[in-house]
């Protein structure tokens, strides 16, 4: 094929070795991958809600677990009674994890002083110095954390992203498997709500 003819076929076919170009890019790359999801969470169709629970319905808390920080800190969530503990398990690896974080780094700004809440972004990848630098380069300020023994099923299953919401008897009042924006005013009132004494959620 000389000079001309193949000035002449990618004339005619430039849309397509674009869109495909462009297709490999999303497939290959997990940072391409992660802004195009962000731009889907950013919406805001995404969204987890927070269930009410029947006052008679006998749910069982959650087995407590241990869960370490960097530096070694053990935290236990059968000490965090009387707080809602928000949890999500990611890793640095993921893109919908990627896609939501600058959401939950949103959520954990606006709530981290407040002491009814607990927050645990329990991290998920096998080399944890990988996503610490994540949490770095992206300067996300949610603490890194991961977990030490066995987490109960109820609590997380393997699929990432999965985020859980506890009440303050320990009792799961949200679980969502998949990427959402959680940073709305929407789920901080609710949240603020499952926080109060009196609470109906």
């Amino acid at each position: 094929m000389n000079i001309r003819k193949k000035l002449k076929w990618l004339k005619e076919k430039w849309l397509t070795i674009l869109f495909y170009g462009l297709l490999a890019i999303f497939i290959f790359s997990p940072d391409a991958k992660s802004w195009l999801l962000r731009q889907v969470v950013s919406t805001g169709l995404l969204k987890a809600d927070i269930k009410k629970v029947d006052a008679n319905k006998n749910i069982p808390a959650i087995a407590p677990f241990s869960i370490s920080d960097s530096e070694g800190k053990i935290i236990t969530t059968g000490d965090l009674k009387g707080k809602v503990v928000f949890i999500n398990f990611w890793a640095s690896w993921c893109p919908p994890c990627r896609a939501e974080m600058p959401s939950l780094n949103e959520l954990y700004l606006k709530l981290k002083d407040d002491d009814r809440f607990v927050f645990l972004f329990m991290n998920e990848d096998d080399d944890k110095a990988k996503a610490v630098r994540y949490i770095e380069d992206n300067q996300l300020a949610i603490p890194f954390l991961y977990p030490i023994d066995q987490v109960p099923v109820e609590i997380f299953s393997g699929t990432l992203p999965t985020t859980v919401v506890l009440d303050k008897k320990g009792k799961v009042v949200l679980k969502h498997s998949g990427m959402a924006k959680f940073d709305t005013d929407d789920f901080i009132r609710q949240l603020k709500e499952l926080s109060s004494e009196n609470s109906s959620l």
